[in-house]
């Protein structure tokens, strides 16, 4: 079989650093990486980072709402919150009212963790040498094409 070694424009579409999800894939790859020496300065893995994000931000939430806000399913998550909890970052309790939803609020190591990670964003500012602006006009782009591809998927 006779393989032209000239690549179509179709054929192109296929190359790997024409990918969307491989720049994506990557550049998350490599943001986690940027986060590892800074966070296990805290005692924190990445996903643990933003566990603690969002309990910074509410204080407490129910398991499924957490998983939610980080788009984890709770065979992800419930390890997670584990971890924090023997950390004593986090208690975890089934709430009075309805006891089939589990409560994860922060102690107050939780809280004072949050002081030690105030110049996190700064740091990754540095890492990735854009403005401000720059990175809150990418977040904004990253936010929309997520909401996009939710949507596609279902309306599938």
């Amino acid at each position: 079989m006779d393989i032209d070694t000239k690549p179509s424009e179709a054929d192109s579409l296929l190359l790997l650093d024409q990918q969307l999800c491989f720049a994506l894939y990557s550049s998350s790859l490599a943001m986690t990486k940027v986060y590892k020496p800074i966070l296990s300065e805290l005692g924190l893995t990445y996903p643990q980072y933003l566990v603690m994000m969002v309990l910074w931000e509410r204080e407490k939430l129910s398991v499924s709402e957490l998983g939610n806000r980080l788009s984890l399913d709770s065979g992800t998550l419930t390890p997670l919150l584990k971890r924090l909890e023997s950390s004593s970052l986090v208690t975890r309790e089934r709430d009075s009212m309805d006891e089939r939803r589990v409560i994860v609020r922060l102690t107050d190591a939780g809280w004072q963790l949050r002081q030690r990670a105030r110049g996190i964003p700064e740091k990754l500012l540095c890492a990735t040498q854009c403005s401000v602006e720059e990175i809150q006009t990418l977040t904004l782009r990253l936010q929309e094409l997520r909401s996009t591809l939710e949507s596609a998927r279902t309306d599938a």
